[in-house]
């Protein structure tokens, strides 16, 4: 196995010697220059496998050295050293293509951690040059570069999000493949956008798969599903004793994931008290517990997806627009399924081949017919309601073939497709008004529930109620 060779650029003598010593350590070989045209030179005659590079140079910026790089060795991982509290720097870095950076004065742990990660990258196959599919304001084009390459009880995971891979031959979906294989070779922060069920906790999984965190824990939280006085100790953890019912340290969602990947799903819903402690979080890259008297460093990727105009958000200030910046340096759409129905076909055969390998059935399959009609389904639900469809299918079906008789769609107003009892029928059938009253709602909350796909937070949202309000009641009537 060949030694991996790390260029260090920094103009200062001391600090190259000093982040020599430490890659050395390692067992790295090393190679610096204090200039950004001696580094260019270096990068001519021979091969590096990591970049360190200071932002500030005499000749030069670390960010015209990285542009460099990316026009003449796209696959070399390049990491950027800042001075300390220059966030902006760093997330333009980021924006334009840098792996990661450190900032000074520089944590020696917190850099072996960056290095470690950098090096398990592998270089990138030729990729083929597909325009990402309606890139963010804050996609950086150094990203978009053709040719470069048991969860906890918040975060659940959506119903086959774990056996539904990024499938289809659609355009939208080999620019968003494209563009995953991209954002895996980045620790930039990522923002999912999407509908409800088109697959947002998949493309973060897939992004935390294929890049150099992936024997790491990837840890899904839905931000909207944490009650909002528990939301701090979640999060950062806390000390026994902090308050009262805390019999035990508990180290928190940024511990579990520490040098993996956090998935905040849903990140509109977090209390803006919480936003300001998040935000400190992904600049300092450390947490305090609650209860304790000093913060401690973590390694966190973070991913975050929204179905909600974070935008919009920040204009109507539910959402911190520092914030907001911090976490959207990426931004990607996934696209809804009416936007690729010539996918249709071969995600519902992946479906159905897993339900019949899960059931021990000897194979399932759609008519011609049923195949018709699913393609003129608008599917609302996305690919979230196409499993449900099919799995309620696969439950009723005689035999092998599911016909479109089996294709049980929910109908606006009710899934049942009932229409509602006059006053004067529920008078003549002697109902009692509580009753009636509540099979009403019931009938209003699964149509709500089916139109967000079992989103409870969107649901609730459609609905003028709070999550906790909608729990309450789906609880009292028994609706799973």
């Amino acid at each position: 196995m060949s030694i991996k060779h790390v260029l260090v650029v920094d103009d200062e003598p001391d600090i190259c010697e000093l982040l020599e010593i430490t890659l050395q350590r390692m067992g790295l070989k090393t190679t610096s220059t204090t200039r950004m045209n001696g580094a260019i030179d270096l990068l001519r005659n021979r091969h590096f496998d990591l970049c360190l590079t200071d932002m500030r140079m005499p000749d030069g910026s670390g960010l015209d050295l990285l542009r460099h790089i990316q026009h003449h060795c796209a696959d070399l991982p390049v990491a950027m050293i800042t001075a300390h509290g220059s966030v902006d720097t760093a997330v333009q870095a980021l924006k334009l293509g840098a792996f990661d950076f450190v900032t000074k004065p520089v944590d020696l742990k917190m850099l072996r951690q960056l290095i470690d990660s950098a090096l398990r990258l592998a270089p990138t196959a030729s990729t083929p040059q597909v325009e990402r599919a309606q890139p963010g304001p804050n996609a950086g084009p150094g990203l978009d570069r053709p040719g470069r390459s048991p969860l906890g009880p918040h975060g659940a995971s959506a119903p086959g999000s774990d056996s539904s891979p990024l499938l289809g031959h659609s355009a939208a979906m080999v620019q968003l493949r494209t563009t995953v294989a991209r954002l895996a070779r980045s620790q930039a922060p990522v923002i999912i956008l999407g509908e409800s069920g088109a697959g947002k906790e998949l493309v973060a999984r897939e992004i935390h798969r294929l890049g150099p965190r992936a024997d790491r824990p990837f840890v899904p939280v839905n931000c909207g599903a944490i009650p909002a006085d528990l939301m701090e100790s979640e999060f950062f953890g806390h000390q026994k004793g902090a308050f009262t019912g805390a019999i035990q340290n508990k180290i928190g969602l940024f511990r579990e994931a520490d040098g993996g990947t956090l998935f905040l799903d849903e990140v509109a819903e977090l209390p803006l008290a919480l936003q300001v402690k998040l935000l400190r979080a992904l600049q300092e890259r450390a947490i305090k517990p609650v209860g304790a008297s000093r913060e401690e460093r973590v390694d966190v990727r973070i991913l975050s997806a929204t179905h909600n105009n974070l935008g919009e958000d920040v204009n109507d200030g539910r959402f911190r627009q520092d914030l907001y910046y911090r976490l959207n340096v990426v931004e990607v759409r996934v696209p809804p399924l009416r936007e690729r129905r010539e996918d249709i076909d071969g995600l519902a055969r992946h479906v159905l081949s897993r339900i019949a390998a899960q059931w021990q059935l000897p194979g399932l399959s759609l008519s011609s017919a049923a195949l018709l009609h699913l393609g003129t389904h608008p599917f609302p639900g996305n690919v979230r309601e196409l499993e449900n469809v099919l799995e309620r299918a696969a439950v009723m079906v005689d035999g092998p073939v599911i016909g479109p008789e089996l294709l049980a769609f929910s109908e606006r107003g009710s899934e049942t497709g009932r229409e509602p009892a006059s006053p004067g029928r529920v008078i003549a059938q002697g109902v009692g008004l509580d009753d009636h009253l509540a099979e009403q709602e019931r009938r209003v909350l699964e149509a709500a529930l089916a139109q967000s796909a079992g989103n409870r937070t969107a649901a609730a949202r459609a609905l003028g109620l709070s999550f906790r309000q909608i729990r309450y009641r789906l609880k009292k009537l028994g609706i799973d």
